[in-house]
């Protein structure tokens, strides 16, 4: 049994992963900001819950005093805007939380990861291209594929991959924030916003959580030991 570390395990993506690596036998950790969200995941099965700010370095430090074998950053957020509208104090945090981090989690994780170590970070379609009113979540995910891309560099050596999970829209609270401001804004119905979500994904649907569990189950295992730097486009052909 494998002892998984999972950020930004409360809700969305992260829930799932939590799930699908307990429902595989695995002793899987959560960690989040919001305790009451962790005990929700956990309900399913036995983890252990942590309440963290993954942009606390000594918090972070701490979660590693014992080793994991497999550790996915996840936690991550982002608000669709003009650049012009985006305050440095919203600049700062998005990227606090999504590339800081993950560089955090990632660099205590390796301190002291055994031989087989996985390290996952869910990035976006927009860690691999730009987007207008996403600027500083663009910036923040190209960040995060390029810290993996560095981090895989180092530690192939060590039997340690360090690879992304880059999915489009998933069906999570921050596609459907999206969803409701295209609602606002163009005075569309909810279906007709979705769609418009969506319209850059040939399949023409939001992406499930559970998919992007899968992914990481997968980047986990011993069959993709060879499979290190790599960013796993999760789009239905967008990218």
């Amino acid at each position: 049994m494998r002892r998984v570390l999972i950020t930004g395990g409360g809700s969305g993506i992260g829930r799932s992963i939590a799930h699908s690596f307990a429902d595989a036998g695995e002793a899987v950790t959560i960690v989040g900001r919001r305790a009451d969200a962790l005990e929700e995941t956990a309900n399913r099965h036995e983890m252990t819950c942590i309440p963290v700010d993954i942009t606390d370095e000594n918090a972070v430090n701490a979660l590693f005093d014992e080793p994991f074998d497999v550790v996915v950053a996840n936690a991550g957020q982002g608000r669709a805007a003009p650049l012009t509208e985006i305050s440095l104090e919203e600049w700062s945090t998005t990227l606090a939380v999504n590339l800081t981090g993950t560089f955090l989690t990632f660099r205590a994780a390796l301190r002291n990861m055994p031989s087989g170590g996985r390290l996952i970070a869910i990035a976006s379609t927009q860690a691999l291209k730009g987007g207008g009113r996403i600027a500083a979540y663009a910036a923040s995910k190209h960040g995060v594929l390029g810290l993996v891309r560095s981090v895989a560099q180092e530690v192939a050596r060590r039997g340690i991959t360090c690879n992304a999970i880059c999915p489009g829209f998933v069906d999570t609270p921050m596609a459907e924030a999206a969803v409701k401001s295209v609602m606002r804004g163009r005075g569309l119905g909810r279906q007709a916003a979705e769609n418009m979500v969506v319209s850059n994904n040939p399949v023409g649907r939001l992406i499930t959580t559970e998919e992007v569990a899968s992914a990481a189950v997968y980047l986990a295992s011993s069959g993709a030991a060879m499979i290190n730097g790599h960013a796993l486009s999760l789009s239905g052909g967008e990218i």
